[in-house]
């Protein structure tokens, strides 16, 4: 039998749009990766459209860019998690782990009481 797992999903919400969360977190970790919003999408099995439309609400729901993007040429254009970005992910993220040892000592107790499958 596999043992029972928390998946926790924490977003932030900005009126009625997802500002951020883990999928947004993944794509920027991938454009940091990849230099590439194409292929940072690439990467997570999902189109170009769908990744600029995120990285698009990011823009639009914070302050300040999260990604700022370069228009191709001779060498190409990318794009590249701005020092902004970087700071909402680690934030992001330091945020995430608290909750899931926020909630820790519950889900163990919770777990427990779980039927066992043979």
């Amino acid at each position: 039998m596999s043992k029972p797992r928390l998946k926790l999903h924490v977003r932030i919400l900005s009126n009625d749009e997802i500002a951020f969360g883990p999928g947004k977190a993944e794509l920027l970790e991938a454009i940091q990766r990849t230099g590439s919003i194409s292929q940072a999408a690439k990467s997570m099995n999902m189109s170009y459209r769908r990744a600029w439309q995120l990285v698009d609400t990011m823009n639009q729901c914070f302050d300040s860019a999260l990604v700022e993007t370069q228009t191709g040429g001779t060498h190409g254009g990318g794009a590249v998690v701005t020092e902004f970005g970087q700071t909402i992910l680690k934030k992001f993220r330091i945020m995430e782990n608290q909750a899931a040892q926020a909630i820790q000592q519950d889900f163990d107790e919770l777990s427990g009481l779980l039927k066992r499958k043979e």
